[in-house]
């Protein structure tokens, strides 16, 4: 069966740049999601994230009528999955929604479907989305028991893009493809073939599930081994940044930056889903995770020092008195996602705790999320000139122009030092 329509359950971060992808190859794509507001911007010609290049591509193909957005089901050759995979409290993950996704597709499921779970997942996760989907359809036979004869093929193919350069990664990036069957490998590899420049390389889909996580996992514990050395280079007076630089002209040495913790929804979730399926094996992941974690901590204890002093030196001033300025919440530079971002939990705690006025210097957001209503969205300028106590949390391009720091500072980034 040609693939002549394909759904994308999903259009966040991920769901939207693959429908877009595939729509820009003159296949017909309806993207599905439970949000009405996205659905009417994207069938409008517009997007509700921001991604570079991304909007012109949709514009395009929704104008053209390639791409089109719905809250229902429709039959299509192919499904492919692209829903959230948080963890629950207890770092357990929560697989509710790629459940969910089941249920909205399975009534239009049809014999030589291919499904592709392209959330990242736990090891096991693909299997068991095979299981809710013959429970919910058992009037067709998938892979788990009908081996290569199956109705429905099912593959696993997590996605690996950076934010900020996804329209561009999703086409040159190699794919890992694990089909449950050699039959499902196969036609994922047909799918993907449609715009992907990059190899598509099959395994099964446990592997593909586990690379996913590695790949991350091992950034995380590098992560915190360069954040583990900016709290230990703090305590002993020493410049991080440049201890780092002259350490990575090592030709075998290739530390990364540090920051105020790890966010997004992957470096920060990802290894939680192998540490929960094995906790007494995976002692490093959960040491590199713990660091990470509590860095947010080190950078609020370093704020309050920061106020008594200020305090100490203006006993003029009171508590009430200090302004705050916190220069980023996303989770990383030059985007608007503030998944897992631990410059907002940043923020957040020192909302709580300010007795003052907090400001949040954040050019990519036009309104302060929830967290944060009693902070004030200000203009970069505003917060450079009016704050008494400046914290840099993320290096967005905007922040690197300026030409003399403000006194007061606490720079978790290393750009303004």
């Amino acid at each position: 069966m040609p693939f002549n329509t394909i759904s994308v359950i999903g259009l966040g971060y991920i769901g939207l740049p693959t429908a877009a992808m595939f729509a820009s190859r003159k296949r017909q794509v309806i993207g599905i999601d439970i949000n009405q507001h996205a659905v009417n911007t994207i069938n409008r010609g517009e997007i509700h994230i921001v991604e570079p290049d991304l909007d012109t591509i949709v514009h395009a193909t929704v104008t053209e009528g390639y791409l089109r957005a719905s809250v229902s089901a429709e039959s299509a050759d192919a499904f492919l999955i692209a829903v959230p995979t948080p963890f629950k409290d207890n770092h357990q993950p929560d697989l509710s929604y790629i459940e969910s996704a089941c249920e909205t597709i399975a009534p239009v499921l049809c014999k030589g479907n291919l499904v592709i779970l392209e959330s990242t997942s736990p090891v096991g996760a693909t299997e068991k989305m095979a299981e809710w989907l013959a429970e919910l359809r058992p009037d067709l036979s998938f892979p788990q028991v009908a081996g290569e004869e199956a109705d429905i093929n099912i593959a696993h193919c997590p996605e690996r893009v950076l934010p900020g350069h996804v329209v561009r990664e999703l086409v040159e990036n190699d794919r890992v493809i694990g089909g449950m069957t050699s039959a499902c490998s196969k036609r994922a590899v047909e799918l993907y073939s449609c715009f992907v420049q990059g190899e598509c390389i099959v395994t099964n889909a446990r592997t593909a599930e586990m690379a996913k996580l590695t790949e991350n996992s091992f950034r995380d514990v590098n992560i915190a081994f360069a954040n583990e050395l900016s709290i230990i280079c703090d305590k002993l007076d020493i410049n991080v940044w440049e201890l780092i630089q002259l350490a990575n002209r090592h030709p075998r040495v290739n530390i990364l930056q540090p920051g105020p913790g790890v966010g997004g929804h992957c470096i920060a979730v990802d290894p939680w889903f192998i540490i929960s399926n094995t906790p007494e094996e995976a002692k490093l992941m959960k040491a590199a995770r713990d660091v990470n974690d509590s860095k947010p901590k080190w950078v609020v204890d370093k704020v309050k020092k920061a106020i008594a002093d200020f305090l100490l030196d203006n006993p003029d001033k009171t508590a009430k008195d200090i302004t705050i300025a916190c220069y980023g919440i996303t989770f990383k530079p030059d985007i608007d996602d503030l998944r897992e971002s631990p410059a907002l939990d940043i923020a957040k705690q020192l909302v709580e705790l300010n007795k003052g006025q907090t400001y949040i210097a954040e050019p990519n957001i036009t309104v302060l999320p929830k967290q944060l209503v009693n902070a004030s969205l200000v203009d970069f300028n505003e917060a450079l000139v009016c704050a008494d106590i400046h914290l840099m949390l993320v290096d967005h391009k905007q922040f690197k122009v300026i030409t003399k720091k403000p006194a007061n500072l606490i720079d978790a980034k290393g750009i303004w030092l």
